[in-house]
């Protein structure tokens, strides 16, 4: 499959991870949208490994990043990676001296927050953004007590305990152009109170992945690129998915018509065929549910379904009379330039988002990360 990287005899699994489409997804978002871009690796990067794919992503083009909690934020600075960092999601007693040390700044949501953040700066004022909740109902001060947020926020500045260098928001709706005019003018009612109020942020931020691409009033001075960092979402001409998920058959066998498979026998053969063992489960990411809404796998340049019930550590796979032996290659989901099952795909047979299949790819799966030569300096 272009682009990635084949398994060698000693793979059992592997998600293999083109850092090459990483960095051209950050470019794309960079170009298209006009404005610098945050690079969100949270949960290690959406479960495509932390470093590398920040690295690939700076080297895009990204000048900030994104995560949500502190030790994620702390990683990246005890890996020597210099460029802004925003920490967003926080309980008010956590070390926040220590990421204030290390110059990351730190979202904050209500007054709570900030006075926690106020009591363990030093020296140098802590960087802070100040959320507004626009309607997902999440993180955010509401609209009630963002005057409070704001004035308090300015005398702390006054006193330089703290530099308010961002005010930001999260969409709930990106996809439905209706609903963003009322998100966008939310966050311009914030943004006057706050500017009232005498704070003066260099970094607004609001468009996520799908508004970076599509909804130019949603840009600011910064984009927040998530899944579509990883090619995901949205479907945008020129985005490429970074993983490939890959195992290799552990055990191969004929059966009659009437066998049985996994637990329960919720599928039973109709005819005699072949079943190919696959060492992946629910323990790896592999959703449960996907099984039983026709769930799909590459094999030998053709999709072949799972059948039976998927467990904790294996799937079976029905692939007729295609010749199969043990070691042979399953591509679970790729890109999908071969016609082989995407992350979208697997989303879909288990009624979830591409977000959980990726960053549900467990830790017993080896991440390889795979550059073409010379693609990048």
């Amino acid at each position: 499959m272009p682009g990635t990287r084949a398994l060698t005899s000693t793979d059992r699994v592997s998600a293999v991870v083109d850092l090459d489409a990483v960095a051209a997804n950050t470019r794309l978002i960079r170009e298209t949208a006009g404005t610098p871009v945050m690079a969100v690796v949270k949960a290690d990067g959406f479960g495509h490994g932390l470093l590398p794919v920040t690295r690939a992503a700076l080297e895009g083009g990204a000048t900030w990043l994104g995560v949500t909690t502190l030790d994620e934020a702390l990683e990246l600075r005890r890996a020597g990676v210099p460029a802004p960092v925003l920490s967003w999601l926080h309980l008010p007693d956590e070390d926040f001296g220590t990421a204030i040390g290390e110059g990351v700044d730190l979202g904050v949501s209500s007054v709570e927050h900030l006075r926690s953040i106020v009591a363990a700066a030093g020296e140098a004022p802590a960087r802070v953004h100040l959320k507004i909740d626009t309607g997902l109902s999440r993180n955010g001060a509401v609209a009630d007590s963002w005057g409070e947020l704001v004035d308090e926020a300015w005398r702390y500045e006054t006193a330089g305990a703290v530099h308010v260098r961002g005010v930001w928001s999260h969409l709930h709706t990106a996809e439905d152009p209706e609903t963003v005019p009322e998100q966008v003018r939310r966050f311009e009612t914030a943004l006057a109170r706050a500017q009232r109020a005498g704070l003066r942020p260099t970094v607004r931020h609001l468009a996520n992945s799908a508004a970076a691409l599509t909804i130019p009033a949603t840009r600011y001075d910064l984009v927040r690129a998530g899944i579509a960092l990883y090619g995901v979402e949205p479907a945008h001409p020129g985005l490429r998915p970074a993983m490939t998920l890959r195992a290799r058959a552990v055990q191969v066998k004929r059966v009659p018509a009437g066998t049985g498979v996994s637990y329960g026998h919720d599928h039973v053969t109709t005819r005699a065929t072949t079943l190919v063992l696959v060492p992946l489960g629910f323990a790896d990411g592999v959703p449960r549910l996907a099984g039983a809404h026709g769930a799909q796998v590459w094999f030998r340049g053709a999709r072949h379904p799972v059948v039976g019930r998927i467990a904790m550590d294996q799937f079976v796979v029905d692939v007729g009379d295609t010749p199969a032996h043990v070691g042979d290659e399953i591509v679970l989901f790729g890109p999908g330039d071969e016609g082989e099952p995407t992350a979208v795909d697997w989303a879909r047979w288990a009624g979830t988002n591409p977000h959980e299949i990726l960053t549900g790819i467990g830790p017993r799966v080896p991440r390889h990360h795979h550059r073409s030569e010379g693609a990048l300096p």
